[in-house]
């Protein structure tokens, strides 16, 4: 029987890619600083001391991490890697985004450019906001600007549930963001605004839309809800999951990624959110697998929680939850099979503003393939052609496959 596993470490990035100085990342490096905080007693609320990752570090984190960035990161304990093969990845993507790095590591690199809202306020066309009021029947729109999603809520929540006005704001990223308090809009009144704010920037070429609901009583106290939702682009180009699914295979989404591809060759979708759901849901899903099944997790935490909010002793609490997991996970995988661990981009907490960084990725992986190096990848894609080696199914057009071509 042969079934994967592909876990998104959604933000955690091992260095610098050789073109982050087109993005203004030079010097960016997810988890190093994070060790580095770590080591240096910064993130000692909830834990302790170094950081403390000894299930990476048996799939073969550390010398992942000097491929990448050429530098040992300071870890609690010094373990040598055990029966996996690991390497780094570059993103050949135009972008630094969570729906192009999802795409390019299944097979659909993005070769184009998105469309950006660059202004940090009045950032979105007047006519796109005049259609949008029109056509979902809003009394307004407040925020209109770039922000972060906890900062904007405790801004303007107030006057939202005043007034009725939805808090539409951007980011770094291609995309719009609709926050909402879950007693102004109803599921059905804000998917309808999502949808036809969806439709709305196609002529704009938005990767995503996505709905932001929130609680609480008032900006003391306003906290995002598990209930997000995102209203992506269809992939431009056949996926992996495309051609898992023409070959018989099941696709198993965990979290966020049937979003992430407009629920594009997926089978089946399992919500979850937080880490430890996730989790509980990705193993679940893992030892009820068949034949040709894969399970496609996303851990989200570690981006929108942690990165954004550049919360270093948040992100470093959640890496070493995430690796406790882990460890768990790792006794259910059986030598026939295939188990990859990577990320979509950086997100260093450390880093001036609140945006992704331009990063090489992890490459972690166990099962059915020689151990050892796989080197620097030169695209994510390489993680698609992989799987299709291993269902012994037709190449993709992108990427070169890392099965048995440990260095």
């Amino acid at each position: 029987m042969r079934r994967a596993l592909v876990i998104v470490l959604d933000s955690v990035g091992v260095g610098a890619a050789p073109d982050a100085d087109s993005f203004g990342d030079i010097g960016a490096n997810t988890i190093l600083h994070i060790a580095q905080a770590c080591a240096d007693g910064l993130c000692e609320q909830g834990r302790n001391g170094l950081l403390h990752l000894p299930n990476l570090q048996t799939l073969g984190l550390v010398p992942c991490c000097q491929l990448a960035c050429n530098q040992t990161i300071p870890l609690r304990e010094s373990i040598v890697p055990k029966d996996a093969a690991f390497g780094c990845a570059k993103e050949i993507s135009t972008g630094k985004d969570t729906t192009s790095g999802h795409w390019e590591m299944m097979g659909a690199p993005v070769l184009f450019n998105w469309g950006y809202f660059s202004n940090p306020t009045d950032s979105f066309p007047a006519d796109f906001i005049v259609r949008l009021i029109e056509q979902a029947k809003l009394p307004g729109i407040l925020g209109n600007c770039i922000a972060s999603g906890t900062e904007i809520i405790e801004r303007f929540g107030e006057q939202h549930r005043l007034s009725g006005k939805p808090i539409c704001y951007t980011s770094a990223d291609s995309v719009f963001q609709i926050a909402y308090h879950e007693s102004v809009l109803s599921p059905a009144k804000a998917d309808a605004v999502c949808q036809i704010a969806r439709e709305l920037l196609n002529e704009y070429n938005i990767a995503r839309v996505i709905a932001r609901p929130f609680s609480g009583q008032n900006a003391n106290d306003f906290r995002r809800t598990a209930n997000r939702k995102d209203y992506s682009v269809a992939p431009t180009q056949t996926t992996f999951l495309d051609q898992l699914l023409e070959h018989q295979g099941r696709v198993i989404s965990v979290g966020k990624i049937a979003d992430i591809f407009a629920n594009k060759g997926i089978s089946q979708k399992i919500k979850a959110n937080g880490l430890e759901q996730l989790m509980d849901s990705t193993i679940e899903a893992w030892q009820s697998c068949r034949d040709k099944d894969l399970v496609f997790t996303n851990i989200v935490d570690f981006d929108t929680l942690y990165g954004h909010r550049r919360d270093v002793n948040g992100y470093a609490l959640a890496l070493e939850q995430f690796d406790l997991r882990l460890g768990e996970l790792l006794t259910h995988v059986k030598d026939s099979d295939l188990v990859i661990l990577t990320a979509d981009h950086g997100c260093d907490p450390t880093f001036p503003g609140s945006d992704h960084t331009r990063e090489f990725v992890p490459l972690l992986s166990k099962g059915a393939f020689q151990s050892g190096s796989i080197g620097i990848r030169e695209t994510f894609a390489d993680i698609g052609q992989s799987l299709a080696e291993y269902f012994d199914m037709p190449p993709m057009s992108n990427g070169k496959s890392f099965i048995n071509h440990t260095q």
